[in-house]
């Protein structure tokens, strides 16, 4: 029986574990961030989550940065450390998770382990060869940034990998299942699924390529569509209105980005070394094009307005998050700075006056002021009073 959870990494899917059973279970969170410590144990997120902010007012979760014995007498461990993705060795970097086993190999752990965080497919399998006296299960986390905890409460699947050669195994990926399917909101409509570790790994991946095929297929559609002085909403709509398509993942942006999407197509991409592939690479190479013609296509409208200023109206990847990593903004940008352009970014993120070398102004009346130009990948309604000025491929206002 589980009584006792720890849980490993308190990033946007590590906390979301933590407090999804914090209600129920003696949870404790481990961080080796000091920082995000503290901002936990004063009652608050350490990230924008309107869940994690509730739930950590309704009871606190206890949270160190100090790895304690406490960890072997652990019930269930669970670890969602980062793995960023390496582009020299062409595949995740496992090295946090690496880690984290060695220290629950070091206090004899007898804890049934569970990995979150996104693997290679194989890679739990090598884990287990190298951990031999640690029992090591695999399950993929399927949620959005800003919504981390409420996609925990309401999810769309389960899954748990395990050697489906181990009669016993099956069992425990059966209680890990029914008590994440016991702690969410829509308990008898979940679905469950109990796959080899392989095939667990291989579902988060080929779910998130896909979401990646998809948002580059409505881009791609909708650079068409731009440089031909078409109706991009009235194409979209209308494809979408067919039910086998779909009214939804089809509102146009600058590419797709964010933590999950890049690096996981560019493992899988890895992972098809020895099988016969176009779409994934062609994926990844149409969101390249993208954002490389949305740059073009920018330098084209400064030319055509006779803008001299760029406004740039936030980094972030998408609405409601505090997140700038792998956004395509940035891309865009990097793009733009080869040319003789002068650019103004406003990020209340950024408490520097430069990034990457361009002028930061967080007053919004003023960049507004001083931009000929507005660009911005998702729209808000405070551009509404200079809407003529910004370009923006946010078509419905949604992301």
């Amino acid at each position: 029986m589980i009584h006792k959870i720890r849980v490993i990494g308190l990033g946007y899917v590590g906390l979301a574990q933590a407090l999804l059973f914090n209600d129920q279970y003696d949870v404790v969170g481990y961080d080796i961030n000091k920082d995000k410590i503290r901002t936990i144990e004063k009652g608050l997120s350490p990230v924008k989550d309107k869940e994690f902010s509730d739930s950590l007012k309704r009871k606190k979760l206890k949270v160190t940065n100090i790895f304690t014995k406490d960890l072997s007498t652990a019930d269930l461990i669970i670890i969602a450390t980062p793995t960023h993705f390496n582009d020299e060795t062409k595949s995740f970097d496992l090295t946090s998770i690496i880690e984290t086993l060695k220290i629950l190999e070091s206090f004899k752990s007898k804890a049934h382990i569970l990995i979150k965080s996104t693997l290679n497919i194989g890679a739990t399998t090598l884990l287990r060869k190298q951990f031999k006296t640690l029992k090591i299960f695999y399950s993929p986390e399927f949620l959005k940034e800003g919504s981390a905890l409420y996609d925990n409460l309401h999810p769309s699947r389960i899954v748990v990998g395990y050697n489906k050669k181990d009669e016993k195994e099956r069992e425990i990926a059966k209680d890990i299942a029914k008590m994440y399917q016991n702690a969410s909101e829509n308990k008898d409509k979940v679905s469950v699924f109990l796959t080899a570790l392989e095939e667990a790994e291989a579902i988060k991946l080929f779910a998130n390529a896909f979401l990646a095929l998809r948002v580059s297929f409505f881009n791609e559609l909708d650079s068409y569509a731009l440089s031909n002085e078409l109706d991009t909403l009235t194409i979209i709509d209308a494809v979408s209105s067919d039910p086998r398509i779909g009214n939804h993942y089809n509102n146009p942006s600058f590419g797709y980005g964010g933590y999950c999407l890049p690096k996981d197509i560019k493992q899988l991409h890895k992972n098809f070394t020895y099988v016969p592939e176009r779409l994934i690479s062609g994926t990844i190479d149409s969101n390249n094009a993208r954002k490389k013609y949305i740059a073009e296509h920018i330098i084209k409208t400064l030319e055509e307005t006779k803008a001299k200023r760029l406004g740039i109206y936030r980094l972030t990847m998408k609405k409601g998050s505090d997140n700038l990593r792998e956004s395509s903004i940035l891309d865009v940008i990097n793009y733009l700075k080869a040319f003789d352009i002068e650019m103004i970014i406003y990020e209340p993120l950024i408490d520097q006056d430069e990034f990457q070398g361009i002028k930061v102004i967080n007053d919004l009346s003023f960049f507004k002021e001083n931009s000929d130009l507005i660009i911005t990948n998702r729209y808000e309604k405070v551009l509404d009073d200079v809407a003529s000025i910004v370009f923006t491929r946010d078509l419905k206002f949604r992301d």
